[in-house]
């Protein structure tokens, strides 16, 4: 992996700043917009406003082009700058997303919300503005959500692992025909090589990881670590004696899930259950 690069530059803003390095990696590797676009799955115009310094576009973003550049860390340290006092960026998320761009392989369990790689857009954008965010922040943000799901394409997709409790699948979208558009995404990607999907039903009853949702990285060095969340605060788990315990926990809720193929019958029963839109 090539050495961090020190960050040097004419401007002092850090707006600018994180456009003028923008554009210097794009024109390093001899990419238009629409070439970057397709290389990363995104919409070509949102590089064009970052590179203008019309707009940040969200911290996936940053992470997903210091990963195409192979710049670890420089871009999501710009983007960080460049947000300022408005956000909520955490030092330890942040060391979080760096982690996972390089991890072997991921476990993951979903309490209450699907994870970011498997939103659709729709689903992404109601989850967003339930949250506080409108207009072009929102758009800003469901963009970055949408390339998250990058990470599980490819031919060197990481093998993933995701656990979604029943309560995930029982809380639908307003627009039954969104709501469907997702449903039928995540029985797409179950389809993967590289992932295997499982329900939690709710009559397992309560087990260790009841009041969280966590997501376990191995690493290349052969450590595991893992990220926590609880809906009002994430926190990153490097100690080695916590992260057993929650794989102990992890691994015994797995032994009360569907299995993968009883998992996906589950997901396409659901899928009968959505109303279809009568104008179809």
């Amino acid at each position: 992996m090539p050495q961090r690069r020190i960050i040097t530059g004419r401007s002092q803003e850090p707006r600018q700043r994180f456009a003028e390095e923008l554009r210097r990696l794009r024109a390093e590797r001899r990419l238009s917009l629409r070439q970057l676009g397709v290389r990363l799955g995104w919409d070509w115009s949102l590089f064009g406003k970052m590179e203008k310094g019309e707009t940040l576009g969200g911290p996936e973003v940053a992470q997903a082009l210091d990963t195409y550049y192979e710049t670890p860390g420089l871009l999501l340290v710009l983007w960080e700058l460049a947000a300022g006092d408005h956000t909520q960026f955490r030092e330890q998320y942040r060391r979080y997303m760096a982690l996972e761009a390089e991890a072997t392989s991921l476990w993951h369990f979903a309490v209450s919300v699907l994870p970011g790689m498997l939103q659709t857009r729709g689903y992404a954008r109601e989850v967003l503005a339930a949250g506080g965010l409108k207009g072009k922040e929102l758009e800003q943000q469901v963009e970055a959500r949408m390339g998250r799901r990058e990470l599980l394409e490819g031919e060197n997709a990481p093998p993933f692992r995701t656990i979604l409790s029943e309560a995930v699948l029982r809380s639908p979208l307003r627009d039954p025909a969104e709501w469907r558009k997702q449903l039928e995404h995540v029985a797409d990607v179950a389809e993967r090589p590289n992932v295997t999907l499982q329900v939690l039903p709710l009559d397992a009853g309560l087990h260790g990881l009841t009041n969280a949702t966590v997501m376990f990285l191995r690493l290349m060095d052969a450590r595991t670590v893992a990220y926590t969340e609880n809906g009002y605060r994430g926190d990153l788990i490097e100690e080695n004696a916590l992260v057993e315990l929650l794989q102990r926990a992890y691994d015994a809720m797995r032994d009360l899930a569907l299995s993968p193929a009883e998992s996906q019958k589950f997901i396409l029963a659901m899928l009968e259950e959505v109303p279809c839109d009568p104008s179809t």
